[in-house]
């Protein structure tokens, strides 16, 4: 497995995301377990989650636990980097509400710390800007956990050019990621990419493969993903996800899986090389 790196440390240029074990269409355990296995045997060392992949009111962390059992139930579960977030809720009704207060994201940190049974939390990022707090001290909140020593990287989500700027000045330097929505079909964090590369801190796409389930159809505007992928033998998700890799490299993808094949075929990404008329023709899809 190709490598890239998050801060101060080398993961898999392939990460697994957790939501689709633990929102709406969720699998048994048994299948996201060896979903996770499955990423683990293929070479995959970085799983995102977030307290809030959950469904009901009263299991709240319901993805973090899953990913802390598969860890310490595999041999290699040591060697992750378990990036989570806080500062997202779901009541149980379906919705998402926010609460970016420095309390709330202290008293989360605190209760993924103890799901997922470690005493510092590799990566913690803060989910989503609230309106209701003003981002400084939101941001504020995640670097009093990383003068504490309770997280050892901080990052940040859903965020634009400005917003990284000043979480970047607020953490003193030491903002080590970004995880903001990038697809075929969602390309308007371009500018978010691109700072991100200029001040070397990595990005990850979340959802990357919107757009690509009806690549193949007749007209689609991302028919190219599913031509390449054609001529390579592979998967769209597979191109999709080289191309991503092929933009900069701080990208690090992390596409959801519920399923063993899924999380195989995407990891195949990392040695899918694509040549610049690729590029360029996926570029212009």
């Amino acid at each position: 497995m190709k490598t890239r790196r998050i801060g101060t440390v080398e993961v898999s240029a392939i990460g697994l995301g957790g939501m689709p074990m633990s929102i709406e269409g969720r699998p048994d355990e048994a299948r996201s377990l060896a979903t996770i296995h499955a990423a683990l045997d293929a070479g995959v060392t970085l799983i995102d989650t977030a307290d809030a992949y959950h469904l009901h009111a009263d299991e709240v962390g319901h993805n973090e636990s899953l990913i802390a059992k598969a860890l310490a139930s595999h041999p290699r579960g040591s060697e992750v980097l378990v990036a989570t977030k806080g500062g997202h809720l779901r009541p149980g009704d379906g919705s998402w509400t926010l609460n970016g207060a420095p309390e709330h994201l202290r008293a989360a940190c605190e209760a993924s710390l103890k799901r997922l049974g470690v005493e510092a939390i590799g990566l913690y990022q803060f989910h989503r800007p609230d309106p209701k707090v003003p981002y400084e001290e939101s941001v504020g909140g995640l670097r009093d956990l990383l003068d504490e020593g309770k997280i050892q990287q901080a990052g940040i989500s859903n965020a634009d050019p400005e917003q990284i700027r000043s979480a970047q000045e607020i953490l003193g330097g030491r903002l080590v990621s970004v995880q903001n929505q990038f697809s075929p079909a969602f390309r308007s964090s371009e500018p978010e990419l691109e700072l991100c590369t200029e001040l070397g801190i990595a990005f990850l796409p979340w959802s990357p493969f919107g757009g690509i389930r009806r690549a193949g159809e007749l007209g689609s505007s991302h028919g190219a993903f599913a031509r390449i992928a054609e001529a390579h033998g592979v998967s769209p998700q597979q191109v999709c996800l080289a191309w991503m890799l092929a933009k900069s490299p701080v990208v690090v993808p992390i596409p959801g899986s519920s399923r063993p094949e899924t999380i195989r075929d995407s990891v195949g990404a990392a040695e899918l090389v694509l040549d610049e008329a690729e590029l360029a023709e996926l570029d212009a899809a």
